[in-house]
């Protein structure tokens, strides 16, 4: 059983952003089931890495968009990535030096951050940018 499931109700209503979000959702679902396994602290610092690498992906993708077809919370959306972005820096830096206190962390993070970020700030700018004939 998954952490976190993909539920219609997060598609922004771009096909691109929705398949990356999908991937972020994996993430979670991917750390979720080696804690489960037993396997969390080995798993952590690998998701870590590959998160930072895909959000910095994602992000640009979304800014991109947001910037080519001028979207008003522009400046907004991007200071929330860039705020994510060093979370997640912070939390790797933590989990190498020893200090994080378990992979149950990182997850109810990402979870609360995922679903807030997706239902709450990113839903803004999908009809906008399908009023500009973005799929």
């Amino acid at each position: 059983m998954a952490f976190l499931s993909w539920r219609e109700e997060f598609s922004v209503g771009i096909d691109r952003i929705d398949q990356q979000h999908r991937r972020l959702v994996g993430f979670l679902n991917d750390l979720y089931e080696a804690m489960q396994a037993g396997k969390g602290r080995e798993t952590l610092g690998k998701v870590l890495g590959e998160l930072l690498l895909y959000t910095k992906t994602h992000f640009a993708a979304e800014e991109q968009l947001m910037k080519t077809h001028g979207f008003p919370g522009y400046q907004d959306h991007r200071a929330r990535h860039e705020r994510m972005t060093q979370k997640v820096k912070e939390l790797s830096e933590q989990f190498r030096a020893g200090t994080l206190a378990s992979p149950i962390q990182m997850t109810n993070f990402l979870k609360d951050w995922l679903a807030k970020h997706i239902l709450e700030t990113d839903k803004q700018y999908g009809p906008f940018l399908a009023a500009r004939g973005v799929k």
